[in-house]
């Protein structure tokens, strides 16, 4: 038997060191992190509806006879591993570490993200990254942490933690005391993330070996790319021109397979796998996406036993589809996987519209492993309600027990405040997250999300969903995702792929909401008020900014609030430059009263309407775009 002194040198050892190593070394992702957990204090609504942080209710633990919030509280050995708020104050938090009455170290709240305060350096922690706020520098505890909330109310806030167990040596972060080679690891991780010419090399360094293919791909045909007969790891996988994968029916197909399996661990579309959106380029992340030369990558670390397998299929079926000329480059090594400590790669995708009551499920399954990643496309299908269904919270069960219950689905991604200026509108992230696209009059989002020092283990199962909607899964929408994770075994089974599954969802209407983003402007006498627009005199006109969505012809309505009085006349101007007029008066309250028809073109310059009245009266909330077809 070992003895005291034996165990202690067995321990595992948890660092500063170490946990900033495991943000840099990706070649450790396969790698299980054996009794882990991680977990998450939040504010999301206990009570299971929407307030989750907008008026602070269930923002914090307990409160202090001084006032102040307990918002972190835990026993035993662990590391913060993510920081996550939208709405950051001056306020001060105090750590408390190791069960220690006074405080260890004290921050502003606004000065954990703002990467002015050392060690709290950009881009580990960011500010305003789509809306939303958010640390990844790991604070390392031996014996619990307390964190107090020095202001008089805490908003939205998410901090997630991991548990180790009784063997492993944990030391007691201390910013004010980070050693030179600490010191030097944080800036190899902030040189990496920041360096945008990122390639295999800058994760696993020079000694790898390549299988470079040039070909053409027709539909109908598929090509092995690699087919690599001994153990290993695939370390790199690049495609050049990204362009190749673009386009709204998402016709080629990634397939990889480990050590001659009867099923693949990767079949996924290759726009949905390296995050194009809705079928256009759009992910930069730091191990997935497309870079700034319109190459395609993927550095996420694939160990293998026996045999890899990697190719590419071009369905048939697709409207004026043409062959594609392609060239792909795959980095190996032939360090074989650990079996004890290591899970294969695998990537499950799917698409569906989720029932209404019932959450979406990235990932369900029973085995051991870890979860790692997301990309997650979302086109709402009733569009009255824009991209309400983003207001759905992220749960994580792990082993039978929650361990995690997010506060809204732009938050699972990092981001904050959809539809607002400034927030998640836009396509724009960060190394690990970002949005993949936002637009309200098409009603779609999408976010990715991987998880690198926090990936969530798994010993027996995980269920992993989120919500459709602010409460009760009541949004009616269609997703699609890719779920990245490592484990002994696949755990779930992609879809099977059709055409029908991976053609890029068109609305079948565009919506335009008077009181959210910039997509409309008013002059004359129409104003807004409350987020309704509103006519009311004799002249007045409203342009709608048409650049989001496609060319082609177009029936206008306008919903009526309800408060439509006298006659009103609504003009279009034509292709010809004439103006079509359109009387709405007499008509009753209705989410669609007709008033013309109009035209966006390749130029898409605005739609401008045209009210008259000699004294009429029209309050909306939407105009609505129906493509005539």
């Amino acid at each position: 038997m070992l003895n005291a002194l034996q165990c202690k040198l067995h321990a595992q050892q948890v660092t500063f060191l170490t946990e900033i190593n495991r943000l840099y070394n990706i070649a450790e992702l396969p790698a299980y992190i054996d009794k882990s957990v991680v977990k998450q204090f939040s504010s999301y609504d206990r009570k299971g509806k929407n307030n989750d942080g907008f008026e602070g209710t269930y923002s914090f633990i307990r409160k202090n006879q001084d006032s102040s919030l307990v918002v972190f509280e835990t026993k035993g050995k662990g590391v913060i591993e993510r920081l996550w708020t939208p709405t950051p104050t001056d306020d001060t938090l105090d750590f408390y570490l190791d069960g220690n009455a006074r405080p260890d170290f004290s921050i502003r709240f606004n000065d954990l993200f703002n990467g002015k305060i050392y060690p709290f350096i950009s881009p580990l922690v960011g500010q305003h990254v789509v809306g939303g706020y958010y640390s990844y520098l790991p604070i390392t505890y031996n014996k619990g942490c307390k964190i107090v909330f020095r202001g008089r109310k805490m908003l939205f806030y998410q901090f997630q933690y991991r548990e180790y167990p009784d063997n492993y040596a944990v030391k007691t972060f201390n910013p004010k005391y980070i050693t030179a080679e600490e010191d030097k690891k944080l800036n190899e991780l902030v040189r990496l993330w920041k360096y945008e010419n990122r390639n295999a090399q800058s994760f696993y360094g020079n000694n790898l070996e390549s299988i470079p293919s040039v070909f053409n791909l027709n539909p109908g045909q598929s090509k092995t790319i690699a087919d690599i007969k001994h153990g290993g790891r695939i370390v790199g996988m690049e495609f050049d021109p990204a362009d190749a994968f673009e386009g709204l029916y998402k016709q080629i197909d990634m397939k990889i397979t480990w050590d001659n399996d009867s099923k693949p661990a990767v079949y996924v579309p290759v726009a949905d796998m390296f995050g194009y959106a809705f079928g256009k380029k759009s992910m930069k992340s730091l191990l997935l996406g497309v870079n700034y030369q319109n190459k395609a990558y993927c550095y996420l670390p694939m160990p293998f036993d026996r045999t890899a397998k990697v190719e590419l299929v071009y369905r048939n079926g697709a409207p004026n589809a043409k062959p594609v000329s392609i060239q792909s480059r795959i980095y190996y090594t032939r360090q074989a996987r650990n079996k004890e400590k290591e899970g294969k790669f695998y990537a499950y995708w799917k698409r569906e519209e989720p029932a209404i009551g019932k959450p979406y499920t990235f990932l369900e399954g029973t085995g051991k492993g870890h979860y790692v990643g997301t990309v997650l496309h979302s086109q709402a299908t009733d569009y009255t309600t824009f991209t309400e269904f983003f207001e759905g919270d992220d749960v994580t069960v792990i082993d039978g027990k929650m361990t995690i219950h997010g506060t809204g689905s732009e938050d699972y991604f990092n981001g904050g405040w959809y539809a607002q200026p400034g927030g998640w509108v836009e396509r724009l992230g960060a190394e690990l997250h970002g949005c993949l696209d936002y637009s309200l009059p098409l009603s779609r989002t999408g976010g990715y999300r991987f998880f690198v020092s926090d990936k969530m283990p798994f010993n027996k199962s995980i269920v992993h969903t989120i919500e459709h909607g602010p409460e009760d899964n009541n949004r009616a929408v269609d997703y699609i995702s890719v779920a990245f994770y490592y484990a002994d075994r696949e755990i779930q089974n992609s879809m099977n792929i059709s055409n029908t599954l991976t053609k890029v969802h068109r609305p079948k209407m565009f919506t335009f909401y008077t009181g959210l983003m910039d997509h409309l402007s008013y002059s004359g006498d129409m104003s807004l008020s409350n987020g309704k627009a509103g006519f009311k005199g004799t002249k007045a006109t409203m342009s709608i900014n048409a650049e989001e969505i496609p060319e082609g012809r177009y029936s206008i309505y306008v919903n009526n609030t309800g408060s439509l009085q006298g006659k009103i006349q609504v003009g279009i101007k034509q292709d010809n430059g004439e103006v079509r007029w359109t009387a709405i008066g007499n008509s009753k309250e209705s989410d669609s009263i007709f008033i013309g028809n109009g035209a966006v073109g390749d130029t898409r310059t605005p739609i401008t309407l045209f009210f008259k009245s000699d004294n009429g009266r029209i309050m909306f909330e939407r105009v609505m775009l129906k493509p005539i077809l």
